[in-house]
C-alpha cells in the first residue's frame, strides 16, 4: 500500500475511535505512517493524536533498537485534523515516499493550544516503553511554533536529547543561566534555521537563542541563514542534504 493511501486508512481508523476514553496502545507498522493517539496527565493538553512512522527493517531486526526523531509542526497545523501535520517537515517527506531509518513522531497541538512540554515528555516517555527507542539518540526539530517548542524543551530537558533543530522559532533565554540546566546543555547539539527576511518570527530570535546557549558553554551549535526566506525556511531546512545524517552522528 502506497504511503499516502496507508495515512488516509489510518486517519479513518483513528476517526472512528476518537470517542473512546482509553489512549490507543502504541503499535508499529514498518514502513508506514499510521495515526496513534495517547492520553497523559498534563491538565494543559490532556490528549495528543499524532502520526507514528517506523522504519521498513523495524520488523525485520527484532534485536535492534531505532533513533526517535520528535516533530512539532507550526501554529497553522494545529487542530483535531490529523493530516494536517504531514504539510510541512519531515512527515510530508514520508507521505511523499521517503524512507528514513528513525522513528518518526509527529503530534498534534490542540486547537488554539501551543507546545505543553509536559505532555510531550509524557508522550515521550510512552513511546520509549512500548517501542524499541535507542534512548541515546533521540533528537527534536519543530518549526515556528514548533521551533518555540524546540527550544523550550531543550532548555528545560537538555538531558533527554542528542540534538535538537528548531526552524524559525524563538525561546525563553533565562533558563539557560541555571547551573543545572548549563551543565547538560553543555552536551547538546543545535543546528538551527531561519529566513533573512521572516516578518512573523524575526532573525533575531534565533540569534539571541542561539548567543545564550554558547554563552551556556555549548559547543556543537549552528545557525544557517537563508537570506532570501520569509517565515517558510523549513523548507530548505528539512531538505539539507547533510541535515538527517548530522541529526544521527549525535548521542547522549
Amino acid at each position: 500500500m502506497k504511503p499516502t493511501l496507508c495515512l488516509i486508512a489510518a486517519l479513518a481508523l483513528l476517526a472512528g475511535c476518537a470517542s473512546a476514553p482509553a489512549p490507543v496502545r502504541t503499535v508499529a507498522q514498518p514502513g508506514a505512517q499510521v495515526a496513534r493517539s495517547f492520553v497523559g496527565v498534563s491538565m494543559k493538553t490532556n490528549a495528543l493524536a499524532y502520526l507514528l512512522y517506523v522504519p521498513k527493517d523495524y520488523a525485520t531486526e527484532s534485536a535492534k533498537k531505532f533513533p526517535l526523531v520528535l516533530f512539532l509542526h507550526g501554529a497553522g497545523e494545529r487542530g483535531s485534523e490529523l493530516q494536517k501535520v504531514a504539510v510541512h517537515g519531515p512527515p510530508k517527506l514520508v507521505a511523499q515516499g521517503r524512507e528514513f531509518p528513525f522513528i518518526l513522531v509527529s503530534p498534534q497541538c490542540p486547537e488554539g493550544r501551543v507546545w505543553d512540554d509536559e505532555a510531550l515528555m509524557g508522550l515521550l516517555a510512552r513511546l520509549e516503553t512500548d517501542l524499541r527507542v535507542d534512548t541515546r539518540h533521540i533528537y527534536v526539530t519543530g518549526l515556528s511554533m514548533g521551533g518555540y517548542g524546540t527550544w523550550s524543551l531543550a532548555v528545560k530537558h537538555p538531558g533527554h536529547f542528542a540534538a535538537v533543530a528548531p526552524v524559525c522559532g524563538g525561546g525563553e533565554r533565562i533558563r539557560t543561566l541555571l547551573p543545572a540546566q548549563r551543565e547538560a546543555l553543555k552536551t547538546l547539539a543545535v543546528w538551527a534555521f531561519h529566513g533573512g527576511k521572516d516578518n512573523v518570527v524575526p532573525l533575531a530570535e534565533s540569534e539571541r537563542m542561539v548567543d545564550a546557549f554558547k554563552k551556556a558553554g555549548v559547543t556543537d551549535i549552528q545557525l544557517t541563514v537563508y537570506p532570501d526566506d520569509g517565515h517558510d525556511s523549513w523548507t530548505h531546512a528539512y531538505n539539507e542534504p547533510t541535515f538527517y545524517d548530522w541529526l544521527l552522528k549525535h548521542s547522549r
